[in-house]
C-alpha cells in the first residue's frame, strides 16, 4: 500500500470513529434540551472538553509549545463558525426527532464537496457532482417544504450545515501550521468564553421564552444539575474532546471530498439512539429522504474506491499483484 493509501485509510477511520463518537454528543445534548439552558450545557461540555484536549497535549510529548499560533485572527473566525454552527444545531435539534435533524444536517458533507471543489480546488468529478444532487433532492425529502417541519427548525439545523463545512474548510486552509489539538483547543477557549457571557447577560432567565417557542433552549436561566443528569453533560464534553480531535485530524491529513461521505455514519447511530433512547423512528417521508441523502454518500465513497484503485494500478510496477 503506497503512503498515500495509508494516508487515506487513516484518515477515514478518524472519520469513521469521529462520527461515532459525536453521535453521543447529539444523544447527549437532546436529552439535556428539555431542562436546561444551551449555553450551560456548552459551558460544561466545554469544560470537559477542554481538560481532555489539555490531556492529550501533556501526554503527546509536543507540550504546550505546540499551542503557540502565528494565525490568531484565523482562529478567531473558525470559532466564530463553529460557535454558530453548534448553536443553530442545537436549538434546532432541541424541536425535531433526533434522526430528523441529523439527516438534515447531513448537507453539511454536501457542503464540504462543494466547498472543497470552489475553494480548494480539489478534482470532484462529474459522478460526484451527481451524487451532491442527488444529495441535495434528498434533504428537500427530509425537510418537507410546506409541512411545516421546515419552519423554523430545519433552516436553523441547514444554517448550522453550512457553518460546518465552513469550518472544515477553514481546517485544510489551515492545516499546514495548526495541530488537530491546537484547532480543538481555540475551538474549547471559544466555548468557554461565549458561554460565561451568555451567561451574565442571560443565565438569571429575564429573557426566557414561552414553552416550546424556537429560542426556548437558548434563554433558560441557568439551575445546578441534580447528579443523574451529569452523565448526559460528562458524556457531551467527552464526545466533543475526543470526536473533534479524530474529525481535525482527519480533515486536516486527508482531501475534504473524500473525508465527507463517511460522516453519513451518524445517520445510522441517530436512527439508533433516537429509537433506543427518545422512542421515535423515522417515517415514511424521513426513510425517503434518509435514502437519498445516505445513498449519495455511498455512491461518492464507491467511485472514490474506484478511483483509487485505478490509480494504484496505474501506478504499480509491471508483475505486482
Amino acid at each position: 500500500m503506497s503512503d498515500n493509501s495509508k494516508k487515506s485509510a487513516t484518515g477515514i477511520l478518524f472519520a469513521l470513529g469521529g462520527g461515532v463518537v459525536l453521535s453521543v454528543n447529539d444523544l447527549a445534548i437532546k436529552a439535556l434540551s428539555g431542562t436546561y439552558a444551551l449555553h450551560q450545557v456548552i459551558l460544561l461540555r466545554a469544560f470537559v472538553g477542554m481538560a481532555i484536549v489539555l490531556a492529550v497535549i501533556w501526554f503527546s510529548g509536543g507540550g504546550f509549545r505546540q499551542l503557540l499560533t502565528k494565525r490568531p485572527l484565523d482562529h478567531l473566525f473558525r470559532v466564530c463558525i463553529v460557535m454558530c454552527s453548534n448553536v443553530t444545531y442545537f436549538v434546532g435539534l432541541s424541536l425535531m426527532p433526533l434522526a430528523d435533524a441529523v439527516a438534515t444536517a447531513f448537507v453539511a458533507p454536501l457542503f464540504v464537496t462543494l466547498m472543497s471543489a470552489v475553494i480548494l480546488r480539489e478534482q470532484v468529478g462529474p459522478r460526484r457532482w451527481a451524487a451532491v444532487a442527488v444529495g441535495m433532492l434528498g434533504v428537500v425529502v427530509m425537510t418537507r417544504p410546506g409541512a411545516g417541519v421546515i419552519q423554523p427548525a430545519a433552516i436553523l439545523v441547514l444554517i448550522s450545515a453550512f457553518c460546518y463545512a465552513s469550518s472544515h474548510m477553514m481546517t485544510r486552509r489551515m492545516r499546514l501550521t495548526e495541530s488537530a489539538m491546537t484547532l480543538n483547543f481555540f475551538v474549547q477557549c471559544g466555548f468557554i468564553v461565549v458561554s460565561l457571557c451568555f451567561g451574565f447577560v442571560a443565565g438569571d432567565g429575564h429573557l426566557a421564552q414561552a414553552p416550546g417557542s424556537t429560542w426556548e433552549f437558548l434563554f433558560r436561566p441557568w439551575h445546578t444539575p441534580p447528579m443523574g443528569d451529569w452523565w448526559a453533560f460528562i458524556a457531551t464534553g467527552v464526545a466533543v474532546g475526543v470526536g473533534g480531535l479524530m474529525m481535525s485530524q482527519a480533515y486536516r491529513t486527508t482531501e475534504a471530498a473524500l473525508i465527507a461521505p463517511f460522516e453519513y455514519i451518524g445517520m445510522p447511530m441517530a436512527i439508533f439512539w433516537g429509537a433506543v433512547v427518545f422512542g421515535t423512528f423515522p417515517d415514511g417521508t424521513a426513510w425517503v429522504g434518509i435514502a437519498l441523502i445516505c445513498g449519495a454518500g455511498l455512491y461518492t465513497l464507491w467511485r472514490e474506491t474506484v478511483r483509487k484503485v485505478k490509480d494504484l494500478d496505474v501506478a504499480a510496477p509491471s508483475g505486482d499483484l
